[in-house]
């Protein structure tokens, strides 16, 4: 039986894309009228939904007259506005001029969020509505939201996130079935993990954009995709997996949010900052963000009071990111009905971002050496050199005829990676080197 009450309030709601993410949402609205309405104080009434194609086929139960290619005229008569075609344009100019007539935003539009976030928010803040955005981090994951609200009276220290579903199958692939890059990647197109163009994720644009957005909240600082240092995975070969294998451990393409020490070591002293960066790293077997398999996400928060805290699921697909997006559709629509808004930016602590030549790390490098007196302690000398301690050594001889040869595995302490790097690039000009077979950050460790 209908649930409502005489003077049941209507809460008009308009959808700005119907992909595979609008599509779901606007079943969701349509089945579940009652219960949502039960949630909110107020029935969401769906006035319409933005396409470019109103002839292509829709989910069943929806009505073709909801759907517009009036995305303008849409946004300027709606309480609640849920944009989910992403991009910068037209998102961008529909989403300010929603806010401008007063309606309340939830987005998935991650992209967005990370190159003009801010701009949002003061459009947000003037027109006095809610702009939320759980689901452009990690789909059904609630990360957003305890970030910005659950642990806002914490110091959160560093957050690492294996973010991107797609490269995470890709390389958990790689691990557990010995496949190349190039047929993981087949693989999860087939699957529909991957895009017919990859390149957004294999090449970590889209972690980038997740982790500047993670970053401003975690560390209440203004952080745009720009800041953020990024590298993909596909340099990354099965010589890489079979070392990090050997080692104990996993690859990962890990979104890095961590604060960095001032002058005084004290990370809220005079000259801390902030790391963000995104790229492949080993981490080991035991930690927890190795046992996140296929296509999920996760993301690792390191907080002073709370503690280690672990956020698992599923990051991406059309029911687990409409799940996020209704749940921000909840919570703007109870502020309408009881008044108030949300949270709004927090920048306060406006920290510069640091280079990536700042950032603390280890590395792991195999190399191919002459097996001969004196070669280890040339590679050993080439460290000392650069100011990179070493932790362990391993060498073993190649095998398979490579007769004189021996590969070396070096595993450092913790480096500014910079000279981490320029270790790498001398190792490469030293006489008994010949060659480097592998270079892997490691993390987590």
């Amino acid at each position: 039986m209908r649930r409502c009450c005489v003077n049941e309030r209507v809460l008009r709601v308009a959808l700005l894309g119907c992909g595979v993410v609008g599509s779901e949402v606007a079943r969701e609205l349509l089945e579940q009228p009652d219960e949502l309405a039960a949630r909110c104080g107020a029935r969401l009434e769906l006035v319409g939904v933005a396409v470019r194609r109103p002839g292509r086929q829709r989910p069943p139960g929806l009505d073709p007259a909801l759907l517009t290619t009036d995305a303008e005229g849409l946004v300027e008569r709606a309480d609640l506005v849920v944009e989910v075609i992403g991009g910068i344009e037209p998102a961008r100019s529909l989403l300010l001029r929603a806010m401008a007539h007063g309606a309340s935003v939830v987005t998935a539009n991650k992209a967005l969020l990370a190159e003009d976030g801010p701009r949002l928010y003061e459009a947000a803040d003037a027109a006095g509505v809610d702009l939320y955005f759980e689901a452009a981090v990690a789909g059904a994951i609630p990360i957003v939201r305890p970030l910005r609200d659950s642990l806002v009276g914490d110091r959160v220290d560093r957050v690492l996130g294996v973010v991107n579903g797609t490269t995470n199958y890709v390389l958990d692939q790689m691990d557990t079935t010995g496949a190349g890059l190039d047929e993981a990647v087949q693989e999860a197109q087939a699957l529909g993990y991957a895009e017919a163009d990859p390149t957004a994720d294999v090449e970590g644009f889209d972690a980038a954009a997740k982790a500047a957005i993670i970053a401003s909240l975690a560390f209440h600082t203004r952080v745009s995709a720009a800041d953020v240092h990024r590298e993909g995975i596909t340099g990354v070969t099965a010589g890489d997996v079979a070392a990090a294998r050997e080692a104990g451990a996993v690859v990962k393409l890990l979104a890095i949010c961590e604060r960095t020490a001032g002058e005084d070591g004290d990370p809220e002293g005079p000259g801390a900052g902030v790391s963000v960066r995104v790229h492949p790293a080993m981490v080991p077997r035991t930690h927890p963000l190795a046992g996140v398999r296929g296509a999920f996400n996760a993301v690792f928060v390191e907080a002073r009071g709370a503690g280690p805290l672990m956020f698992y699921g599923q990051g991406a697909g059309g029911a687990p990111t409409a799940s996020a997006v209704l749940g921000d559709l909840v919570a703007v629509a109870r502020h309408r009905v009881t008044g108030g808004r949300g949270s709004s930016e927090s920048a306060h602590a406006d920290l510069p971002v640091r280079p990536m030549g700042e950032a603390l790390t280890r590395y792991h490098v195999r190399l191919e050496v002459q097996d001969r007196p004196g070669a280890l302690a040339q590679v050993a000398q080439v460290f000392a050199d650069h100011g990179a301690s070493v932790e362990t050594v391993r060498q073993t001889p190649l095998g398979d005829g490579a007769e004189g040869t021996a590969a070396l595995v070096v595993a450092t302490h913790e480096a500014r990676d910079a000279a981490l790097a320029a270790t790498v690039e001398a190792l490469e000009a030293a006489p008994a080197v010949l060659g480097i077979t592998s270079v892997l950050r490691v993390e987590g460790a």
